[in-house]
């Protein structure tokens, strides 16, 4: 992502991070789709201006043990270099679980985290756009939720995902997954943990 104005002001870690996720996503999403479109609304955004650099205090709940075999999969190059640039980034990140999760398995709260790299509370805090990750342990489902922007995933692992117009869907490791604004939707792992990013436009 060539970003003259603000990647002067940008952490270079998120910098380089966000070339790699902008290649990745913009090289699989197919043309004139909503995912592409969406995706496209959120680097643009990141082009045109970089937020405050925040140094968040770092958490780092039991379930994060499993990130390291999430980064360790095998994934095509554009996706593996993803997985690298946030490998980099994941210890400064403030994971925490989902503060609420209605119908969620037992083993929920502690067999998952979320984090936010870019967006409210994250390490360059705007309000704009957010751009974060999930992880989640083997064989577990992200409950049914939904929220008023649109939502492109980038799966770095296997996992599958639902919303109200679609089954469930393992997009591949070429694939992305688009949820419509205010959609519910849903998410699981399988026998690996699953690692998502996802981007949100406002």
């Amino acid at each position: 992502m060539t970003m003259p104005g603000a990647h002067g002001h940008r952490d270079p870690a998120i910098a380089g991070f966000l070339d790699v996720l902008e290649t990745a996503v913009m090289a699989d999403a197919p043309p004139a789709s909503d995912a592409r479109r969406a995706a496209a609304r959120v680097f643009d955004r990141c082009r045109h201006s970089a937020g405050k650099s925040v140094a968040v205090d770092p958490a780092w709940p039991p379930v994060c043990d499993v990130l390291p075999m999430a980064l360790a999969l095998d994934r095509p190059p554009a996706r593996r270099r993803v997985a690298e640039a946030f490998g980099a980034l994941a210890p400064r990140l403030g994971w925490k679980p989902r503060a609420s999760a209605a119908g969620a398995d037992g083993r929920f709260p502690e067999s998952h985290a979320n984090a936010t790299v870019i967006g409210p509370g994250g390490l360059e805090d705007r309000q704009d756009l957010h751009i974060g990750v999930s992880l989640m342990a083997p064989d577990l489902t992200y409950p049914d939720h939904d929220h008023p922007p649109e939502e492109v995933y980038l799966a770095l692992t296997p996992g599958e995902w639902w919303n109200a117009r679609m089954d469930w869907t393992d997009p591949g490791p070429h694939g992305l997954i688009y949820n419509p604004p205010g959609i519910r939707h849903a998410m699981r792992s399988g026998a690996t943990p699953l690692l998502a990013v996802w981007l949100l436009p406002g």
